[in-house]
């Protein structure tokens, strides 16, 4: 079989590259080694923070607009409800990175934000504690995604607009040749005029030059039962990420009913391949939840109700990488995105059918490009 486009992985990125390529009326394939929404890698985990302002780098706030945008637009489409808006919290002791970040990309892109104060922060948000010292901004824009829901809209959709997909389908190679490049299944071979690799923890194993620039990482989320439910409902209790002196920790309200969600965004231990076996979360890794909780929401911790992980792919800059393979533009790299990407998906997405359709796209990605790493 021949196909215009071939995406290879189906996680945050994929889904959404295949569901624009279908809309486009393209000739599109979708190849998944698991079941989309798998627990192996980083697109689950029943919520992911998205944010406008963007601590990172302020040059992420436009395509974090456009990616509202898609997300919408996307919700409309299909009828679900993905995207939900708590507000979001930052906030951080004198001197924050997170939070002077926070600002400079609100200054720089006039994006709507309150500056509060610790004692503020604890009176309007209940489940708080912070010292006084501790400053904060408020984003009204701030919310959650449902990141399993939002890859199956997104497949639904580009099946039903007429693309293929396989599933339980590892893709031993890909092979470029001067008519098309070879896909490599196993038991046959597909071709496809362009390949989209949104592989995520497995991209070193087809861009073999990309692996030593990567780093595997297996990060531990954490939901608690608070002692008080109250404060940690939707509506009273927003979407946050505070930086303490040795930690930043990141949490959602319980809007599922499966307890309060909060994971540390510390680095954690080393993978040297996604196929390793992965630990079974133990007591030890939620010690940094647990002692954050401790000291600024103390009334969460009424006792440990459920515990995952996942697996971050990190560059050495934790910027994404977003463009076509230096050897062959016909392939198109989509991944990784560091821990922070799943909220960009509806946007990468479209920037990936770009790619791969006319080897170039209107949206900004100069910064995200394979050649800054020489």
């Amino acid at each position: 079989m021949t196909y215009d486009v071939a995406v290879i992985g189906l996680g945050a990125m994929g889904s959404a590259a295949l569901f624009h390529l279908a809309q486009r009326g393209i000739n599109a394939i979708g190849i998944e080694r698991f079941e989309p929404g798998h627990d192996r890698g980083s697109s689950h985990g029943e919520s992911r923070i998205i944010r406008l302002a963007y601590f990172e780098h302020p040059s992420y706030v436009p395509l974090l607009r456009r990616a509202y945008e898609n997300w919408r637009a996307l919700e409309t489409l299909s009828g679900e409800n993905l995207l939900t808006i708590t507000g979001i919290l930052e906030a951080g002791p004198p001197g924050s990175p997170l939070v002077a970040c926070s600002l400079e990309a609100c200054r720089l892109h006039d994006i709507d934000h309150e500056e509060l104060e610790g004692r503020a922060i604890s009176s309007r948000f209940p489940a708080f504690h912070l010292p006084e010292s501790y400053r904060g901004v408020w984003q009204r824009d701030g919310g959650y995604l449902k990141p399993e829901l939002a890859i199956q809209t997104h497949l639904r959709l580009a099946t039903a607009a007429g693309a293929e997909t396989l599933t339980g389908t590892a893709v031993r190679a890909v092979t470029p040749t001067p008519g098309h490049i070879a896909i490599d299944l196993g038991d046959r071979t597909i071709e496809a005029g362009a390949v989209i690799l949104g592989t995520g923890a497995w991209i070193g194993d087809l861009v073999p030059a990309l692996k030593r620039h990567l780093r595997l990482t297996r990060q531990t989320l954490c939901w608690y039962r608070p002692k008080t439910p109250a404060p940690f409902a939707p509506g009273k209790l927003p979407v946050f990420i505070v930086e303490s002196e040795d930690d930043a920790v990141y949490g959602f309200p319980d809007f599922a009913g499966t307890g309060f969600k909060c994971a540390s965004h510390r680095i954690g231990p080393v993978q040297l391949h996604a196929d390793d076996a992965r630990a079974t979360p133990a007591a030890e890794d939620a010690a940094p939840t647990d002692r954050f909780l401790a000291r600024f929401m103390p009334e969460a911790l009424g006792g440990l109700a459920a515990m995952k992980t996942c697996l971050y792919t990190r560059t050495p800059d934790e910027d994404f990488i977003l463009d076509l393979a230096p050897d062959d533009p016909r392939l198109v790299i989509a991944s990784p995105c560091s821990g922070h990407g799943f909220k960009f998906a509806s946007v990468i997405g479209e920037i990936l059918a770009d790619l791969a359709t006319t080897g170039t796209t209107p949206h900004d990605i100069s910064r995200l490009s394979f050649a800054r790493f020489g």
